[in-house]
């Protein structure tokens, strides 16, 4: 048997690379995980979910101060004002806690951390910054990067045309941002900054926001986001952008076509989407292909077609999600360790994390119907649940979608304050295989968000108590 200089080396340290290799060491295998950043935690925790949590916190916070809503509280305040650099220092503090955390995890459990880039000399063969290991599986964790857009060149250094690395490092609040994307990083971002006082417009190519989330939460988002001051601008495309001095214009088209106008900003964020980190990585070295969408596909066990050569997270097909990448981390440890790893693919949520948010769980509507099943629709809205009443948050519902031969949970799809947190039981009871009368019959506590859920289970049966 060849000897390796490691048992596995998983390449990027971001949620599945991290992850994967701390399990793996905790299983006993010798593991090194290499990484170009300065910092571990790739995309999620450096310029993603982290930083762009810690800004959407904030931007509420001085919504609600600035807007007048803590007033109803009897808080009363003079004239607010915003310190973005004290906003922006309060995001890089979180991310420095976190990514020093992984940095201690990987102490801890012995996982040895090759700093630079690393590409494939063969299967079991990686040269990283110059020096060459071994190892006897090796794990592609690489992530994701902003998918360009064709006629709309990014530089995050002038801060005019940014993608979201840099709208969530902006030293200004800007005039008028405008979003290309109405999907969850557009979204998301584009409130931060409608928050802290821009105005913002939302370009979507599509006729409705938010891809790939059930059709009713579609429907509701843009009036949600036109009520907060957003302006929408649905079925558009945009076909070039030129920068002149501190302004941008955007040139626009009906997606379908039609006349072409233009609008002017002085940010614009494209956010239209990702695509896997495959370059670099010499994987035409080891004979290893992509498929249509530039992906690595894999088996169940994420082997890839070369030997030795496994992948995981934002490279392989399926949503480009940190904690899908998670699961699978440990999964695909689990896997070379044991033989046996679990990651269920079907009960993987989704969030989106606005004011309110948005959050699905299973199949949405439109796939259970497309599937060629007969579905039982549950519904309740938030002005009916006693905290969120309280809360004065009665924007929203939860929708829960059953087998109407079993009962059982396909999908459940929800806009709340804390919807990102509700969820989760839904999650957990689709793991289960619980019926909607299983989630009914719970008994949840009161006053709290997540009774909504117990009501719309309830209404599957047509007996909710509070509509």
């Amino acid at each position: 048997m060849a000897d390796y200089d490691y048992d596995v080396l998983f390449i990027g340290a971001g949620p599945g690379g991290y992850v994967g290799a701390i399990r793996a060491a905790q299983l006993g295998l010798k593991t090194a995980c290499a990484e170009s950043r300065e910092t571990l935690g790739g995309t999620c925790l450096n310029v993603g979910c982290i930083p762009s949590k810690a800004l959407l916190h904030g931007s509420e916070k001085f919504a609600e101060a600035a807007g007048g809503a803590l007033a109803r509280y009897g808080v009363k305040l003079g004239k607010v004002e915003l310190d973005l650099a004290a906003l922006q220092a309060d995001k890089a503090d979180a991310v420095k806690g976190l990514t020093g955390g992984i940095e201690y995890l990987f102490k801890k459990n012995k996982v040895e951390w090759l700093k630079g880039r690393a590409s494939f000399v063969d299967a079991h063969t990686v040269e990283v910054a110059g020096k060459t290991v071994t190892a006897k599986e090796v794990v592609i964790a690489t992530g994701s990067s902003v998918t360009p857009l064709p006629g709309v060149e990014v530089d995050n250094d002038k801060g005019i045309i940014v993608d979201s690395t840099g709208a969530l490092a902006l030293d200004r609040v800007p005039e008028h941002m405008v979003v290309i994307g109405g999907g969850v990083i557009g979204l998301e971002l584009g409130s931060v900054w409608s928050r802290l006082g821009a105005k913002v417009t939302v370009v979507e190519f599509l006729d409705q926001l938010l891809p790939g989330m059930d059709g009713d939460i579609r429907k509701e988002a843009a009036k949600i986001f036109k009520k907060q001051g957003m302006d929408i601008k649905l079925g558009t495309k945009v076909t070039g952008a030129a920068v002149k001095g501190k302004k941008a214009t955007l040139t626009l088209e009906p997606a379908k076509g039609g006349e072409a106008q233009t609008l002017e900003a002085d940010c614009v964020l494209v956010a239209i989407g990702r695509r896997p980190n495959v370059e670099g990585l010499g994987i035409d070295r080891i004979g290893l292909s992509l498929n249509a969408r530039g992906q690595i596909d894999t088996g169940h066990d994420f082997r890839t077609s070369v030997d030795g050569v496994r992948a995981i997270g934002d490279v392989i097909p399926g949503p480009m999600l940190a904690h899908k990448a998670e699961d699978e981390g440990i999964a695909v440890a689990e896997y070379i360790a044991t033989g046996t790893g679990i990651v269920n693919h079907a009960v993987i949520p989704g969030v989106v994390y606005t004011m309110p948010e948005f959050a699905g769980v299973g199949l949405t509507e439109e796939a259970a119907k497309d599937a060629g099943l007969e579905v039982k629709i549950g519904k309740f809205p938030m002005m009916a649940n006693s905290r969120a009443k309280t809360n004065h948050e009665p924007d929203g519902w939860v929708k829960v979608i059953a087998d109407a031969r079993t009962d059982r949970v396909l999908g459940a799809w929800m806009i709340a304050s804390v919807a990102g947190t509700m969820v989760a039981q839904v999650a957990q009871a689709m793991e289960f295989g619980a019926t909607s009368e299983d989630i009914a019959y719970t008994c949840h506590a009161h006053p709290t968000h997540s009774e909504a859920l117990k009501e719309a289970a309830m209404a599957v049966q047509g007996k909710p108590i509070h509509i």
